[in-house]
């Protein structure tokens, strides 16, 4: 998986979507309910950070393995939605297996 970029990007997706859901689900009820607002804090940074990296790793991608634009904006409007990247990772991994090597 870490053999190539799009394997990469896959990674950090599942990396952004456990973070999003963690913050999402368990975080956000802490901060609101048991008035622990340093999960927040923590979670919302660590999800921030693979974010970031998703993006640059999406950017990369899309540029070096010549993606179509509405490709790179499906996948990345997927990053946006509770579950999105676990459901585009079955087309990232087709896509990374019918992708020449850059």
């Amino acid at each position: 998986m870490l053999a190539t970029p799009i394997g990469r990007l896959r990674l950090l997706g599942w990396l952004e979507g456990l973070s999003y859901i963690f913050l999402l689900f368990i975080a956000m009820p802490l901060k609101y309910m048991a008035d622990q607002p340093m999960a927040v804090k923590i979670s919302g940074s660590a999800h921030g950070l693979f974010f970031v990296l998703f993006v640059l790793a999406l950017s990369y991608v899309h540029f070096n393995h010549d993606w179509p634009f509405k490709r790179s904006l499906g996948v990345f409007v997927a990053s946006l939605i509770p579950f999105g990247t676990f459901v585009i990772d079955r087309r990232m991994h087709t896509w990374e297996t019918t992708s020449p090597e850059v």
